[in-house]
Order: C-alpha cells, then structure tokens, then sequence
C-alpha cells in the first residue's frame, strides 16, 4: 500500500494463471475528495477502470469537444491509443484499475482488438452484464484482499474461456515487446512466416494497432519510462530507444502525447498518467 499524490494505491501480485495477460492491476481510493484531471498517453496496452465511488465525469480525446464516446460513466474499457486522451474527476474516487497485455485483453474481451482501438466504453457493454454483478460484489466487500481474490476468480474463468490468438500473432507481440519497437515490420513477417500484408491485418485485429505503429508507440513508452530515471539525458534516451536524433525524438512525444520529452520527465508518469 502506496501514497501516490492524494490518493493511496493497493496491489498484490497476481496469479500465475493471469500473469501471460495482466500487465498490473491497483487499487486506489482518495482520503479527501479532491477534484483532478490527468493526461493518458499510450502504454501499449488496454485498461479496465472498476469504478466503486464516484466515476470520472469526461474521459475524451485530447483536442476533441464533448461528445457521447466522452460520457461514459461507470466501469469502462479503454482499448489500445495512439494518441492522448484527457480524463476529468470530480474526486471522491475508489475504483480497481487494470492493464492487461493486447494478446490479455482479447482473451477477456472476445472480440477484435481493432474495435476498441481509441475508443473507451462501459465495462457491461463488452463483458455483459455480469460484469455489474462483479461491480456491485467487489463495492460490497471492503476488504482489499477479498477484493482481489473475487477478481482473480472472475479474470481466470473469464480469460480461461476466451479465444486463443494467434500463434504468429503472439510471437511477434513477444517480437516488438522485446525490441522496445525497434525493429522492422518485414523483419517480424519473415520471422513468424507470413506477408506482411497479412501481418498486419491478422496483428491490427488482435492487437488493436497496426505493427508499425505498435512500434512507435513502444517505443514511445520506453523513452518515457527512461526519462523518469534521475541523471538520465535525452541523448542517452534518444540512441537506447533507436530514434534517429532528439528532433525525431520530440516529434514523437508530439504526435503521440501532445507533450515534451522534458514535461514528461519534470511530472514523473505514473501509470500512463501525465498530472495535469
């Protein structure tokens, strides 16, 4: 049990049946409401937000208007992003929080990853309505460890049940996880032999992004993982991560976080979550 901010994070590890799909879940409850809004940038992977107080107000697209996607209130599903998106909350927040790997999140969710791409929607309306039924279970007990224990026993069933991806598919997961994006498209086709056409319609399918921008989105995530280290600088950052020079660096940051290589760093993200 951890302070971060305002608000007090719990977790436990995870069984070893749910740790191929769950990249980490927390829980989080605030000892004063506070209102707050934070900047969501792309990880890589797709998130679940159990909402047992209060739920967020907006969660939407950085730079779109209001909008119905914006409104979703509740439990939620956030698929795979290739930009930012800003989330508003009134405060008063208690809630279990999820990443789950793509290849994770296709076996919970059982459907094409590539429908949720950028888009966040109510937990119900892709688990069904048993999923209320665990909402209002985990509300009803205030125990944090039976908490998890309810949830380990919904995931494992769940996940245990959902379809397998596939094999080639897995592995160039494993390909580019590994390589912190920085390896080519044709390289991977030829390693799990496929075209790379087909590649990428199989991979954007399961995983909800195309290879290459996978790529670049892992790598992104790398580079502000690094940044986050004390002493760090960007070239070393920029040459670990395979950017060409720190121009192509910035860029990137830009075009997938709307932000600086050095904003990132001075707010220290957690989670995906840039304070703002």
């Amino acid at each position: 049990m951890t302070r971060v901010g305002g608000r007090w994070r719990v977790t436990r590890p995870w069984p070893p049946q749910l740790r191929p799909f769950v990249h980490s879940y927390a829980g989080y409850w605030e000892a004063a409401a506070t209102p707050y809004r934070v900047r969501l940038v792309p990880t890589g992977r797709a998130v679940v937000v159990i909402n047992l107080g209060e739920p967020f107000t907006q969660v939407r697209r950085l730079g779109d208007g209001p909008s119905p996607d914006g409104l979703v209130t509740g439990s939620l599903v956030a698929g795979l992003e290739d930009g930012p998106r800003v989330c508003d909350h009134p405060g008063g927040q208690e809630a279990i929080r999820l990443e789950l790997t793509p290849l994770g999140a296709y076996r919970l969710f059982a459907l094409p990853m590539s429908e949720l791409t950028n888009r966040v929607v109510g937990l119900c309306d892709v688990l069904g309505p048993g999923a209320g039924v665990l909402t209002e279970q985990l509300a009803d007990t205030a125990d944090w460890g039976a908490r998890f224990d309810l949830l380990d026993i919904a995931l494992s069933a769940r996940i245990g049940r959902g379809p397998d991806p596939a094999p080639e598919v897995s592995h160039a997961w494993q390909l580019l996880s590994r390589a912190g994006g920085a390896i080519p498209v044709g390289r991977i086709a030829a390693e799990v032999g496929w075209s790379q056409g087909h590649l990428i319609r199989r991979f954007t399918e399961q995983v909800g992004l195309t290879p290459k921008m996978s790529a670049r989105v892992l790598r992104f995530h790398r580079a502000a993982r690094l940044l986050t280290r004390e002493g760090v600088n960007l070239t070393e950052v920029t040459e670990a991560c395979g950017f060409y020079d720190q121009a192509h660096l910035n860029r990137e940051f830009r075009a997938l976080a709307e932000t600086t290589p050095g904003r990132m760093a001075a707010a220290r993200v957690a989670e995906g979550a840039l304070a703002l």
